[in-house]
């Protein structure tokens, strides 16, 4: 003992100097996130990151652990002039044919985020690539004043390329088209994808290009939003990105099935705003004189309200965990959910929880697999408690299932790019449709029962039988589970 104690003082000066420096950097850091008062179980996951991996976890809090909750993505100024030319309709909601819990979800949305309500829209539902794609080229071929476009990923494959090739004939052709892409979903993509865009005219950008030094400061916040706006009068939303993998299902999976809608009507104005605020955070021009033509609806085609809510890093609220919290609180038959990883923060959770254990009709559907081994195992930590309070928990069989789908009894419903988890919830910039519609509804909710017949309900006694090395691998993940 004497010896061991003897040996560690006889070291030399430097790594008292790194050992002193490596504490102090650790406790200060602590002491950063504590005074930020964040949620106690993503402070506590990252104390116990910093303790459990020396070093490594200082690392991973400064690329993954930094808040830029509040900074400002547009001037309150450029914001004004945006809504003047959105052309906000004034719709007197108590008019409206629609239930209280909906005129409350339409308040709250409109509190968090000024956002709008629209009604007369027609929504077209996509369960598939192939279909999605088709519908979106013909639009861009038929654009004949802007195409404005981002997406998450964007793939350098053949729908990649086709896509681009028609942006570039579109161009040539006098039409104003834009670009954003989100530089760490498309890090795997050679720049000279994108280099060819600029090269043949497009205005392509990455959102927060990822570079040193902004390394650390960047990585951590992305763009998923996937939208597209053609000539101001037809919009895209939804969970697909631009890649091959939502047509043929990829290497690992038979099919990609995913959720993506087509809307026409004055809800397409919100896309445009949301996309004008993402080209200006980027240091673009304002978008004030874009084309914003309104749409007449099909005569015969169901009409349906619409709020789109954005959220990110920099809201202030986290707006659509928000919105999702009150739409599964206010529920009095059904909650249906479709995800890829669930992941919920424990308001969330107990919101499902308490829905199931008021005899609601809670399902919450995930892939068996998803594409993400730690997310798969992350999402698998939260079955057996949601199992507990009666929510049915279906595994996915038919391929990977990517849709972000919400059904909330037989009015409401939302799709969008938000995954149900931390990382969407607090860290990516998102948006999603909140749809106020018995007919838009009643299609979801086909559409959740046909899936049901492609999928496994996971019983209690069928999940506590899960091999004991599943369960550790659960538990250790699920740790890290508020900063994956």
């Amino acid at each position: 003992m004497f010896e061991a104690v003897s040996s560690y003082f006889n070291m030399p000066w430097v790594y008292y100097t790194f050992i002193c420096i490596y504490f102090a950097t650790t406790v200060t850091i602590i002491g950063v996130i504590l005074s930020e008062n964040r949620n106690p179980l993503k402070s506590l996951a990252w104390v116990t990151v910093l303790f459990l991996l020396p070093i490594v976890g200082i690392i991973l809090y400064l690329f993954f652990g930094r808040s830029i909750k509040n900074k400002r993505m547009i001037s309150r100024r450029n914001r004004r002039k945006l809504r003047k030319y959105e052309k906000s309709p004034n719709v007197d909601k108590h008019s409206l044919n629609l239930t209280d819990e909906s005129l409350q979800m339409i308040n709250l949305a409109g509190t968090l985020a000024a956002s709008p309500y629209y009604p007369d829209n027609t929504v077209e539902i996509f369960t598939d690539g192939a279909s999605k794609f088709e519908s979106f080229k013909r639009d861009l071929r038929n654009a004949r004043h802007s195409i404005n476009i981002q997406y998450y990923i964007f793939e350098d494959d053949a729908i990649g390329r086709e896509i681009r090739d028609i942006l570039v004939e579109r161009h040539k052709a006098g039409v104003e088209v834009r670009v954003i892409y989100d530089h760490v979903g498309s890090f795997k993509v050679k720049s000279s994808f994108f280099k060819k865009m600029k090269q043949d005219g497009l205005q392509a950008y990455p959102f927060l290009k990822v570079s040193f030094p902004q390394l650390g400061t960047r990585i951590n916040w992305r763009n998923h939003r996937k939208i597209c706006i053609i000539d101001g009068s037809i919009g895209y939303i939804g969970g697909m990105n631009i890649a091959d993998r939502y047509i043929d299902g990829g290497k690992k999976f038979d099919r990609w099935r995913d959720t993506h809608l087509r809307i026409t009507g004055p809800a397409v104005r919100a896309l445009r705003f949301s996309f004008a605020i993402d080209w200006n955070f980027m240091g673009q021009p304002l978008l004030e004189n874009d084309t914003n033509q309104i749409y007449t609806p099909e005569v015969n085609a169901p009409r349906a309200g619409i709020q789109l809510l954005t959220s990110g890093p920099t809201s202030q609220w986290s707006n659509i965990a928000f919105m999702f919290h009150k739409a599964i609180a206010s529920a009095k038959k059904r909650v249906y959910v479709q995800t890829p990883y669930f992941l919920p923060t424990e308001g969330l959770l107990k919101a499902l929880q308490v829905a199931a254990l008021a005899h609601g009709d809670v399902r919450v559907m995930v892939p068996r697999h998803s594409d993400s081994k730690m997310l798969t195992y992350a999402t698998y930590s939260y079955i057996a408690e949601s199992l507990q309070a009666g929510i049915k928990i279906y595994f996915y069989e038919g391929g990977m299932l990517h849709a972000k789908t919400m059904i909330i009894d037989d009015e409401f419903s939302s799709v969008g790019s938000t995954n149900f988890d931390f990382r969407s919830f607090e860290c990516n910039f998102e948006s999603n449709v909140f749809i106020y519609s018995k007919e838009v509804n009643a299609q979801l909710s086909e559409i959740f029962r046909d899936d049901l017949e492609k999928s496994t309900r996971i019983t209690p006694f069928e999940w506590r039988k899960r091999p004991y090395t599943q369960k550790t691998a659960e538990s250790i993940v699920r740790l890290l589970s508020p900063i994956l």
